[in-house]
């Protein structure tokens, strides 16, 4: 890894139950977009996490919005954050676009595909 700092995203959650952060980070680690192949934390995709009465709520963006494999990645996301927090998850898709700056680790573009 280079010297460069991470780009971690700040949830509702880091705030409101600390005590998930880890297991959630843990689970969502697992769904990898299977073209890049890096998993949704590392692209930088899920944007927010809250947890509102008995309902996890994940707001996600997609890397391009044409994204052949999105309804099994929102299926994959939304099946870690029901397994993190073992309470029934809904995952929002977000509009926005993507772009590299949004990544947790900028140091991941050092593998050559990009430049």
């Amino acid at each position: 890894m280079s010297d460069k700092t991470l780009n971690t995203v700040t949830w509702e959650i880091h705030e409101t139950h600390p005590e998930l952060v880890d297991t959630m980070r843990e689970e969502l680690s697992k769904v990898v977009d299977p073209e890049i192949g890096m998993n949704v934390l590392q692209l930088g995709l899920i944007r927010q996490v809250s947890i509102e009465d008995d309902k996890t709520k994940v707001y996600m963006i997609l890397t391009t919005p044409f994204c052949p494999y999105a309804p099994a990645m929102i299926e994959a996301t939304k099946n870690a954050a029901q397994k993190a927090v073992t309470q029934p998850a809904l995952v929002e898709l977000g509009m926005e676009a993507w772009d590299f700056s949004m990544m947790e680790d900028p140091s991941a573009l050092d593998w050559g595909m990009y430049s």
